[in-house]
């Protein structure tokens, strides 16, 4: 259902490859004319319990795990969505809410040749309407995939909508910096996107590993080390990289196990922590410069690291803005972008774009898992042309 004034109240629900802490975004969407109203009604980030975060890593590949370690998790995981989703209803929509959209927690994406054939997002979605009595619109990115696409990114539809470019001015892109760093690029005619490789994922692993962290704090281990030149070659000559659009990545490609192969051992782990710092930058940068970018919108964990921001801006020549500019919590950003989805497919309307995912067709995105009231969806609407932030 929609409010009497035509608003539809949505909570979104995102888990990235950092798999650190569930992002909650609240936000009402109010179609005007061809521009869609978005009131941000507030964000949570809420920590997983450390047997969740060890139960993640347990499944993620190439480690082994067995279809009873999997039911496990992904029960384990629909209860924490569940309470997550409670608290946004409770905490930040005042108990009225008209949907939850939950991206799920990625823990294979299959990709062969640079073409996905499937992906598996775990966290049961049935807990979550029970426990909020609201539909669920889960399991966004297969549709995609059955049309051909890559299944990811898909915020770029929020990009596309809300940093439209104006006229005559600067050619922009959005960046998002979380356990892989992905771009969308805005122009006239188009719309492109993919993922350009890791941002944070490498890096984690080594803090975790040399300092018992879980990410580069302000980026005070990168500062303190040296860039390892032969490491830094060897990293860059992974084929991801030269491959063409549309792509996707994840930790099936960059885990752990992937760092070891490039180590010897007996390196300083503020230099290797350095060293993967720049291979975020460079390969990020490389990408803005061949699509000519003069402005960059980010978000994501990444935004909170001087070094990787002041080091990508260099490299590519642009300026780097935080998203919070346009009114979105950075830190929030995806969870709004799950909300918007949510919204779309709730409204008929297709949330992938095939320019971006490589896709056949616009899909409509996810499916949708009933609440404890009879399930009546809205007539289609037209998509809109624009998002727009409201106060």
């Amino acid at each position: 259902m929609t409010d009497n004034d035509g608003s539809t109240r949505v909570i979104g629900l995102m888990s990235g490859t950092s798999y650190d802490a569930i992002d909650v975004a609240a936000a009402e969407f109010t179609a005007d004319g061809d521009t869609l109203l978005l009131r941000p009604l507030g964000a949570l980030s809420i920590p997983y319990e450390p047997a969740t975060r060890d139960a993640i890593a347990a499944v993620l590949p190439p480690a082994p795990t067995t279809i009873e370690a999997v039911c496990r998790l992904t029960t384990d995981l629909g209860h924490t969505y569940a309470g997550a989703a409670g608290r946004a209803l409770a905490e930040l929509c005042g108990g009225t809410a008209d949907l939850v959209c939950s991206h799920g927690q990625t823990v294979y994406h299959w990709v062969s040749d640079g073409r996905a054939l499937g992906t598996l997002q775990l966290g049961q979605p049935a807990w979550l309407a029970a426990a909020t009595g609201l539909p669920v619109v889960s399991d966004v990115r297969s549709a995609d995939v059955a049309a051909g696409g890559q299944g990811a990114p898909l915020v770029p539809a929020f990009d596309a909508l809300l940093l439209a470019p104006d006229p005559g001015g600067p050619r922009r892109a959005a960046l998002n910096l979380g356990g892989i760093a992905n771009i969308t690029v805005l122009s006239d005619d188009t719309v492109l996107g993919y993922d350009t490789g890791p941002a944070n994922a490498l890096v984690d692993v080594a803090c975790a590993r040399w300092f018992g962290e879980p990410y580069d704090d302000g980026g005070r281990h990168a500062a303190a080390g040296t860039v390892l030149p032969d490491l830094l070659a060897a990293l860059l000559a992974e084929p991801y990289y030269a491959a063409p659009a549309p792509k996707s990545t994840g930790k099936e490609l960059f885990h752990p196990e992937y760092l070891d192969g490039f180590l010897s051992g007996d390196e300083r782990g503020a230099d290797v922590v350095a060293t993967l710092t720049e291979l975020t930058a460079r390969t990020v940068a490389d990408q803005l410069r061949a699509h000519r970018i003069a402005e960059v919108v980010a978000a994501g964990g990444g935004l909170r690291n001087p070094v990787l921001t002041a080091r990508i801006a260099e490299l590519a020549g642009c300026r780097l803005d935080s998203i919070d500019r346009y009114g979105i919590d950075p830190d929030a950003k995806e969870a709004y972008a799950f909300a918007l989805l949510g919204w779309l497919t709730w409204h008929g309307l297709p949330g992938a774009l095939p320019s971006v995912t490589g896709a056949s067709r616009a899909a409509v995105l996810g499916s949708v898992t009933p609440g404890t009231a009879a399930l009546r969806l809205p007539e289609p609407a037209a998509m809109p042309s624009r998002l727009r932030i409201v106060r």
